[in-house]
């Protein structure tokens, strides 16, 4: 797990472009079948009407180019994403590792069939509480809730 060449740092409104990026080609990689439900136009909107105001958003660079990104909001991580070629590495992980350092409590939504994101999560402490037919959500895939708890992680 090499990291060392990467850093992290907390995004503006003018990384919000490289964010969107990101988000859609690790979606697209990971959720084919969904590529395209977007245009790069909306996801830019998106990123910066909706999550920019209502998130904490940090990113991970390496040579000044952004390969990941999460978006949280006290309990809530709204978004994780890397780029493709930058997974494996331990960078999802770092930026994980943000969000715990700041919430004692944390939960997120994932599809059900991501099961390389959902591998990630629970290897990382998370635990599923809850799934869905994917009814109340935008794609209309089944989904999972985890949550994780801090306290649950101390030795």
């Amino acid at each position: 797990m090499m990291t060392d060449k990467i850093s992290l740092r907390k995004l503006d409104l003018a990384d919000m472009p490289a964010a969107a990026a990101v988000h859609r080609a690790s979606f697209n990689e990971r959720l084919s079948t969904l590529a395209g439900l977007h245009t790069p136009e909306e996801d830019l909107g998106f990123w910066s009407a909706v999550v920019f105001k209502d998130c904490q958003i940090w990113g991970a660079e390496e040579g000044g180019r952004l390969v990941g990104v999460i978006a949280f909001l006290e309990d809530w991580i709204d978004q994780l994403y890397v780029l493709p070629e930058a997974q494996g590495r331990g960078i999802g992980s770092r930026l994980l590792d943000v969000a715990k350092s700041a919430y004692p409590v944390l939960s997120l939504w994932t599809f059900q069939r991501n099961e390389p994101a959902r591998r990630f999560y629970e290897k990382h402490g998370f635990f599923a509480v809850d799934e869905s037919d994917g009814a109340g959500n935008e794609e209309k895939e089944p989904d999972v809730l985890y949550k994780w708890e801090a306290r649950l992680h101390r030795l």
